[in-house]
């Protein structure tokens, strides 16, 4: 009996067993081997585009690719036009940025060039063509002019090497790129020596007057002159002169008179300055007195400021204005899309004659006149084609870039900006008003050989301009200066960063043109026009 039980409990935990894998197999599908189980799948946020795989695919999510956008790198060319004009315009900053490895002493090196030498101002450069020596390599020829006191235009050819590196092009900089004489072991020397030389004479064949303010122009008025050379060292090659004078005595174009006259009118100014003085039918010049020094009345650059309206003005009139058109003067006016200006104490003087706005030297309607009349080119053709406003041999220096945008033409237009000018070339302005003609200056009975040719601006534009430089005198910016009557002109006071405005006169009567320059000396108004009033009233 009890052996039976036994069995009987065996039999019951068999059963049990049996029924609990029975139960497995029913759960599972019928397949005892476990299933791998799949990842939770992550919420999608809204609005958020996610990558599907394809069915086949077994690689894991791959992110959407995006596009770069494609950034364009300067070539050779213009990285070299950007230096250049940066050159011209004396941004030493902006030309170290586009050298590879530029020297820590870069900008000083350029600074002692120009003062050691004796530069007046950035040269005048223009670009050739490029040659591409390979794909990391690049050369691109060049020629400038540099003014240097005392000498005058110093002309010279380099090259601007170019390499790629990290994926930009930059100039490859030595020395050598400021000017070729640089190379290893070679250097630049400005010498000056003092020689005994005959006497200078004025065209009367008389000695020039004491305290002339000439003694930078001509040789031989205290029995000795000075002689400049810039050398190539160490080879001693004269690479520019003093000219030679020659002779027992040598008659000048200076009249003993005018000359007097100019220098007894630069007596009591603080500042230096300069008054040249030009015959209305020979162009000779007749006087220079000149205590800038360095024979800057010549070839010394400055802005002319408001003087250079003459040149706008005459490019209005030949665009279809005359003195008697009506044109606003606003206190203010902003060119569209770019910058705005003033007129001196923001005046505003609402609709006149465009000779009344000559004649109170407004800013604002030469501007907007410009702006509206003369943006595709017309001012820099003027300046450029017929006032002499260009590269050329001779005697005075003035220049004008082509404008890049409305704010430099409209800076252009009263003198400022790109604009630059000596004395003696603003003195061929006037006589160009004058005479209907623009002839560059001369100190010789006959132009040179390598004259620029005479220019007619215009019989119609000349009386124009003449009118309205009559209205600055009688009834303008010059009405209080106490010039004679019959003179005619335009005053100009341009503005100088960093310093005081430079005072401007320029203007014409009987037979002589002239031109008054105070550096960093205030108001033409108020002080140029007043020094010609004593140079006009002096002459006998």
């Amino acid at each position: 009996m009890r052996g039976r039980l036994v069995l009987a409990l065996i039999a019951l935990a068999l059963a049990v067993t049996a029924f609990g894998v029975y139960g497995v197999v029913i759960a599972t599908g019928g397949d005892a081997s476990p299933e791998p189980t799949s990842p939770p799948q992550r919420p999608r946020p809204a609005g958020t585009f996610q990558f599907e795989p394809s069915e086949t695919s077994s690689s894991p999510e791959a992110p959407p690719v995006v596009s770069q956008p494609t950034v364009r790198v300067e070539g050779p060319q213009e990285v070299a036009a950007r230096y250049l004009t940066a050159w011209q315009a004396g941004d030493l900053t902006t030309m170290a940025g586009l050298v590879s490895a530029p020297p820590a002493d870069f900008a000083e090196r350029h600074r002692r060039f120009d003062s050691e030498l004796r530069i007046a101002a950035p040269p005048a450069l223009t670009q050739g063509a490029l040659r591409q020596r390979s794909p990391l390599e690049a050369e691109v020829p060049f020629q400038g002019t540099r003014q240097v006191e005392g000498l005058g235009p110093w002309p010279f050819t380099s090259m601007l090497r170019l390499v790629r590196h990290a994926g930009l092009w930059r100039v490859r900089w030595t020395p050598q790129t400021m000017h070729p004489s640089l190379g290893e072991g070679k250097s630049l020397r400005l010498t000056e020596t003092t020689t005994r030389r005959p006497t200078t004479l004025t065209r009367e064949g008389r000695p020039f007057p004491s305290d002339s303010r000439a003694g930078d122009y001509f040789t031989g008025l205290d029995g000795t002159v000075t002689e400049l050379k810039l050398r190539e060292v160490p080879s001693g090659r004269v690479l520019l002169s003093s000219p030679s004078r020659k002779g027992e005595s040598t008659r000048t174009t200076i009249s003993l008179d005018v000359q007097r006259a100019a220098a007894h009118a630069l007596d009591g100014l603080g500042t230096p300055a300069a008054l040249v003085a030009i015959d209305l039918r020979t162009r000779q010049v007749r006087a220079v007195a000149d205590t800038l020094g360095g024979r800057r009345a010549f070839n010394g650059l400055y802005p002319p400021g408001s003087t250079f309206k003459v040149v706008t003005a005459a490019a209005l009139l030949r665009s279809g204005l005359n003195p008697q058109s009506p044109v606003p003067c606003p206190g203010s006016y902003t060119i569209p899309n770019a910058r705005g200006f003033t007129n001196a104490e923001q005046g505003d003087h609402g609709v006149i004659p465009l000779s009344t706005a000559f004649a109170l030297s407004c800013n604002t309607t030469f501007v907007q006149q410009t702006y509206e009349r003369l943006r595709d080119g017309g001012l820099r053709t003027e300046a450029a084609d017929r006032f002499g406003f260009r590269e050329k041999p001779g005697l005075s220096s003035c220049r004008i870039r082509a404008h890049t945008d409305m704010n430099e033409l409209g800076s252009d237009a009263i003198g400022q900006n790109s604009v630059q000018a000596s004395p003696l070339c603003m003195a061929e302005v006037a006589a160009a008003a004058a005479t209907g003609v623009w002839r560059p200056a001369v100190m010789t009975e006959r132009p040179p050989a390598d004259s620029p040719p005479e220019v007619p601006i215009g019989e119609d534009v000349a009386a124009g301009l003449r009118d309205m430089m009559g209205a600055v005198v009688t009834q303008g910016t010059a009405a209080r200066a106490g010039l004679p009557p019959g003179t005619r002109g335009k005053t100009g006071t341009a503005e100088v960063a960093g310093g005081g405005s430079h005072a401007w006169f320029i203007g014409y009567r009987d037979s002589l043109a002239f031109a008054v320059f105070v550096q960093n000396g205030g108001s033409g108004g108020a002080v140029a026009a007043p020094v010609a009033a004593r140079f006009l009233n002096g002459l006998r």
